[in-house]
């Protein structure tokens, strides 16, 4: 009997830490200069609304999908919230796959199908990626949380 090989991983946008500090300080900026702003002014009570809407907004992305990745019957699947449409890797043309550093930037942005330099990435947070590359040369740059779990099962795959 074959062995079903599965993987399913969500990655949300709020979770970068990178990312949710630059809107904190952000936010302490505009409630630092709410504080010594003159009281009486109109944009005084601006700075407020923005420092506490940037807050909002921090705790919102939470809750925002920018990532899903689906390891299922010989293909490795990306879906996000900000496509129209999934990509879908058949892993019979997958060549080699390895583990990396994503990047040693410390501030990285979320992507999601990014075409660079011959690589496509799949990234939203964390230090480790997977590098495959198929049979015509092209790398796949996937981040996920779980590095370890995905390397395994697309190895098992490979194998097959």
């Amino acid at each position: 009997m074959l062995e079903k090989i599965s993987f399913h991983e969500k990655q949300y946008l709020g979770y970068s830490k990178y990312s949710n500090l630059r809107r904190i300080i952000l936010a302490l900026f505009f409630f630092i200069a709410y504080y010594f702003s003159q009281p009486g002014l109109e944009s005084t009570n601006l700075l407020f609304y923005l420092g506490s809407s940037t807050l909002l907004l921090s705790a919102a992305l939470m809750y925002v999908l920018h990532l899903e990745t689906t390891l299922e019957n010989g293909s490795l699947i990306f879906d996000g919230l900000w496509t129209a449409r999934k990509v879908k890797v058949e892993m019979s043309s997958i060549v080699s796959v390895e583990q990396i550093i994503y990047t040693n930037i410390y501030v990285r942005r979320a992507v999601y199908n990014l075409h660079r330099k011959g690589r496509i990435h799949f990234y939203t947070r964390g230090k480790e990626a997977i590098l495959l590359t198929d049979k015509d040369g092209l790398e796949y740059v996937i981040g996920t949380q779980r590095t370890e779990e995905l390397f395994e099962l697309i190895k098992k795959e490979l194998e097959k």
